[in-house]
């Protein structure tokens, strides 16, 4: 039997690895070891390491690059590999994304956030709500939506920040996400935010349900899945999550490309996860 690990959150993380511990137990076994990503030990002597589970990798970011660095000295065969999730860990790659043709919800960068960065993104989306994030986060945190003339929050003042349009799609039809394993579809859902929010994570009220795919959403997430594989210079992703949703003309616009951590929703997979658990055998 191949020794799979499976790096996962800190000891204190507040979200519960409970539910999730148990889906990837009953999709590859009951023998895959799990370590905390901040204390993982010796990890050579697996065949595979997976880091589905590393919640709340980005507030530690130095140690989490650390960690990285190391790995990839160790040469540690992680999937996805090192070099993906180094580059997928700072959301500056949609970027990236719209230089290779992707459409992606249109995204600003500013290295130290000041009133001014607004009204200029205000002024260049013409739009006066905005979304604004740091550019490495997860689960939502330190993501706000800004109107114009509001006061910053304290604690994205000065710092990086992506800015963005807000998409009135995520409270009008939802977020769809749509799962890949070695580059073949599984499965799409449909994330909706709690009414008067516009974060899908289930945690702060979101919800979600299987859905089919509407016309256009697996042709930009093939594109964006690609047009990543070929910046990354490796041949498929092992796992890949992809999240989008319609601007105002209806188009679909890519949010994220999830490589690191996402959540499966095996749930809603015709199979149940056998296409992943395949996918990491073959692996």
């Amino acid at each position: 039997m191949p020794k799979i690990c499976i790096l996962t959150a800190a000891p204190d993380y507040f979200e519960d690895l409970g539910p999730a511990r148990a889906t990837y137990q009953r999709l590859l076994g009951d023998n895959i070891s799990f370590r905390h990503w901040t204390d993982p030990g010796d990890l050579t002597g697996f065949d595979l390491v997976l880091p589905l589970l590393v919640w709340g990798y980005q507030r530690d970011c130095p140690r989490w690059f650390a960690l990285l660095d190391q790995l990839e000295q160790q040469q540690i065969k992680l999937a996805n590999p090192v070099s993906v999730l180094r580059w997928n860990s700072d959301k500056s790659y949609l970027l990236e994304l719209e230089k290779a043709g992707i459409a992606i919800v249109p995204t600003l960068i500013s290295a130290a956030l000041t009133a001014n960065d607004i009204a200029q993104a205000v002024q260049a989306f013409e739009t006066d709500q905005l979304v604004v994030k740091p550019p490495i986060s997860g689960g939502a945190d330190g993501t706000y939506r800004l109107r114009n003339g509001e006061p910053l929050p304290e604690d994205i003042m000065g710092k990086k920040m992506l800015i963005q349009p807000f998409q009135p799609a995520i409270a009008e039809e939802g977020e769809y996400s749509l799962f890949y394993f070695a580059g073949i579809f599984s499965h799409a859902i449909l994330k909706r935010p709690a009414k008067g929010d516009f974060r899908v994570q289930e945690f702060l009220g979101g919800s979600e349900s299987g859905t089919d795919c509407p016309a256009g959403a697996q042709e930009l997430a093939v594109q964006a899945r690609q047009a990543a594989e070929q910046i990354l210079g490796i041949e498929t992703l092992l796992y890949a999550r992809v999240d989008m949703l319609r601007d105002a003309m209806g188009d679909f616009r890519l949010m994220e490309l999830e490589l690191i951590e996402p959540s499966l929703f095996f749930e809603h997979a015709t199979d149940q996860g056998a296409m992943f658990a395949s996918a990491v055998e073959a692996a």
